[in-house]
């Protein structure tokens, strides 16, 4: 399917590693132009030398995004060197996790911060001018965390949980103003940070990594964990005109791991 992606203006923040980097890659693949934005520089420069794209197809832009100040400059950069954003793809922020005996009200605050706010600050930074030129999308990456509870991923899990609230309800406000707003739940992904967990598990249990993945996986209904590039794969069609009367959506990609509404 031709997707229709040339030329399209897209932010995509987390962008430096893992799923967002595999979003900016496959956008760039589409013909887009591309800002990806994360926290640390150095992570941005190692990523602008892997996706090798030309300085007016791509461009890095250093933002602390739990600062709605700096989401608005972000936003206001990625404007005046690429011009009017027409998608946001927001995969940044990853919350912490606690064992039940650590959490306390710092705990559940640093999730928001690092989880919701970070995607709020963008959306807010950024939908406004969509829907005064009466067009755009945006896809939330959010996670399946939010949907199931599991005892450390509490703060992380509420987080996620109030982003698809946010999700549908924005979609339902900006729709009549032509801007799609969807939202990603990804399970269990291979990317650098899986692989860490991976690995001190498998030195706590004795076994190798790849023993410990095949136990992962086999409890998966499609017996593999998902590849960032599958992530990405739904995130250029949501964002696309192909998914023009799709909004509001909660999307699972999980492999089937949670069998739940």
């Amino acid at each position: 399917m031709k997707l229709d992606l040339e030329g399209k203006v897209v932010i995509v923040t987390g962008g430096s590693k893992g799923i967002g980097l595999a979003c900016a890659r496959a956008f760039l693949a589409e013909g887009g132009r591309v800002a990806i934005v994360s926290r640390s520089p150095a992570n941005l420069d190692a990523a602008l030398r892997d996706l090798a794209a030309p300085a007016e197809a791509l461009i890095a832009v250093p933002c602390n995004l739990s600062e709605k100040t700096a989401a608005k400059a972000m936003a206001a950069e990625v404007e005046r060197r690429l011009g009017p954003v027409d998608a946001l793809v927001n995969s940044a922020g990853a919350a912490k996790r606690y064992l039940p005996e650590e959490l306390n009200a710092d705990a559940w605050r640093a999730a928001m911060d690092a989880k919701y706010f970070t995607y709020i600050h963008a959306m807010d930074a950024v939908v406004p001018a969509m829907a005064k030129r009466g067009k755009g999308a945006v896809v939330n990456i959010i996670g399946m965390g939010g949907k199931v509870a599991t005892p450390i991923h509490l703060p992380g899990g509420a987080a996620n949980s109030a982003l698809m609230l946010a999700n549908v309800g924005l979609a339902n406000v900006y729709g009549p103003m032509g801007v799609r707003i969807n939202a990603i739940n990804p399970g269990a992904t291979m990317t650098e940070r899986l692989q860490e967990g991976l690995k001190v598990e498998a030195k706590s249990r004795g076994l190798s990594e790849a023993e410990v993945l095949a136990q992962r996986q086999a409890k998966i209904p499609l017996r593999r964990y998902a590849t960032p590039e599958d992530i990405a794969n739904l995130t250029l069609f949501l964002a696309s005109d192909k998914a023009s009367y799709i909004t509001g959506a909660l999307v699972p990609m999980d492999g089937g791991s949670n069998p739940v509404l």
